[in-house]
């Protein structure tokens, strides 16, 4: 593949290849993320009982995911830093108006009706967070001194707040983690760490009493105990292991598996699709599909050690954490081994605002190491 030379301002040559110098994307993430992305298409075309006008939609959804990263790649990073506080003016903006005149569906309100389709502010809040506290801290010290810190501290519980009132306590608890991951990246001393451990410790039971709604109680104590209500709150868990117990090592072959086919799986399609995963491709399958997950992850971190900016690293690194945890969260909570916080399995599980989200965030991901000139 031709490359090509560019030169920073110290002189030092950077050797791209023509994807990355021209189209500014990541050979590597672009073929992990283009692998996820057709077996995602696949997974949904059993688990919808092989309907193929809905699987189209999922198509067409990841063709949109794939245009945005395309996008957001030929921002440069410089560009991305000076817009920071306007795009986070404009999520928490946005947040407010869904708490005056958001859209209620299922028992939240957490979209906005902009008439030919539907938008939830929370996503946009999963890439401004990040994006505002990297550029708080990008010029600190090591560690960030008092008053940067709590003021990153504000930053992140503001908005983390004002999504859990939606509810929506998973976008609440991604929305807050990047922009920890982002102070932890940053140097954050080990007694802010510790106070707020502690402090977790003690507003705990405030949260559980006075915050919790009584089905976000439900799944807590159903994670604990799904047999408690096994047709009830526990039956989602039930019939998820289940459908991942029977999955055995092999699995039952592609559009074999009864759980997901005789539809016994709840939102098989969404949250639960890893089960769909385990039970048609077994333990084997499930084991590679997180190893791409990992290729993904490490090369993300691999991009945030080799920036050449402190803005660009904290940003990598976080965006590679929080699909992380993404990951992770989803397959403890489809194994019972982490409550039910309603995230879906990134470039899996059916999906729109988030699938774009994602794949965004991929795009700056993209844009950091691409564009390899040092800035003035």
């Amino acid at each position: 593949m031709n490359r090509v030379a560019l030169s920073d301002s110290g002189g030092t040559n950077i050797r791209l290849s023509f994807l990355q110098a021209r189209l500014h994307l990541d050979g590597v993430l672009l073929t992990a993320l283009i692998a996820l992305a057709i077996f995602g298409v696949a997974v949904l075309y059993s688990a919808f009982g092989q309907d193929w006008a809905q699987t189209q939609q999922q198509i067409i959804r990841v063709s949109i995911g794939f245009a945005a990263l395309f996008v957001f790649a030929q921002i440069p990073p410089r560009t991305l830093r000076r817009w920071a506080p306007w795009i986070f003016t404009l999520g928490m903006v946005l947040l407010l108006i869904v708490i005056a005149k958001g859209v209620i569906g299922q028992g939240a309100q957490r979209w906005l009706d902009l008439g030919f389709f539907r938008f939830q502010p929370a996503e946009l809040m999963k890439l401004a967070l990040p994006l505002v506290v990297a550029w708080l801290l990008a010029d600190a010290d090591v560690p960030p001194r008092a008053t940067r810190t709590l003021l990153a501290l504000a930053l992140i519980l503001v908005p983390t707040t004002l999504i859990a009132m939606q509810p929506d306590l998973g976008t609440a608890v991604l929305v807050a983690a990047a922009g920890f991951f982002v102070l932890f990246l940053a140097g954050i001393g080990l007694r802010w760490i510790a106070g707020g451990a502690v402090l977790l410790g003690i507003t705990a039971p405030l949260l559980w009493f006075f915050a919790m709604h009584d089905y976000q109680r439900a799944r807590v104590l159903t994670f604990i105990n799904p047999e408690s209500d096994p047709l009830g709150a526990g039956y989602h868990i039930i019939q998820s292991k289940i459908a991942i117990g029977s999955g055995g090592l092999f699995g039952k072959g592609w559009l074999n598996g009864t759980q997901a086919q005789l539809e016994f799986i709840p939102e098989r399609h969404t949250d639960f699709v890893l089960a769909v995963v385990a039970e048609e491709f077994g333990l084997i399958g499930v084991a590679q599909l997180l190893a791409v997950y990992l290729v993904v992850v490490g090369r993300g971190l691999y991009i945030a050690a080799v920036a050449q900016d402190n803005f660009c690293r904290l940003l990598a690194g976080t965006i590679s954490l929080t699909f992380f945890i993404y990951v992770l969260v989803n397959a403890g909570m489809v194994s019972g081994l982490l409550p039910v916080v309603g995230l879906p399995l990134p470039l899996i599980s059916f999906g729109g605002s988030s699938l774009v989200t994602i794949m965004a965030a991929f795009g700056i991901l993209m844009a950091i190491h691409t564009h390899r000139r040092l800035w003035a």
